[in-house]
């Protein structure tokens, strides 16, 4: 089954957007003491985005690409970036837009695998057609 996504949305205003940056990491382990003040700015747009018009922000709608891609993720999707064997990929599938795993064999046949094992993987039958419209970059998931 096709996961049905809604249109792109463009930038907008993401690329004045910078933010404070903490001093230290915060840890995953064991707590570390913390400085409580920010001494540097992190700006989103420069970290996120390579190619400004030809990135895209895509929201992810049901559960094929779960874990990896929860529903409701915001993913950030570039044109420009060359869909290589193993990238996540927004593709167009019959005139319908999907995200999934590319794989390439090594007869050259083309599947968009799904990471959940409840869904099938799209084998590309001879008669379809199919585009890859961009390259997912990063998935921003909803906490």
């Amino acid at each position: 089954m096709l996961t049905p996504m809604r249109s792109p949305q463009l930038l907008g205003d993401l690329a004045g957007l910078a933010l404070p940056v903490a001093p230290e990491a915060a840890q995953c382990g064991f707590p570390s003491p913390a400085q409580d003040y920010p001494t540097d700015e992190l700006n989103l747009a420069e970290l996120l985005i390579r190619d400004r018009p030809a990135t895209y922000f895509w929201r992810a709608a049901g559960h094929s690409m779960e874990p990896v891609i929860p529903d409701g993720s915001l993913l950030i999707v570039d044109r420009g970036v060359t869909p290589v064997p193993g990238r996540i990929v927004v593709a167009v599938v019959d005139g319908e837009y999907t995200v999934k795993r590319l794989h390439v064999d090594d007869s050259g046949q083309v599947t968009l695998g799904a990471e959940n094992s409840a869904y099938p993987d799209i084998a590309l039958p001879e008669l379809s057609e199919m585009t890859i419209w961009g390259t997912v970059t990063f998935i921003i998931s909803p906490a």
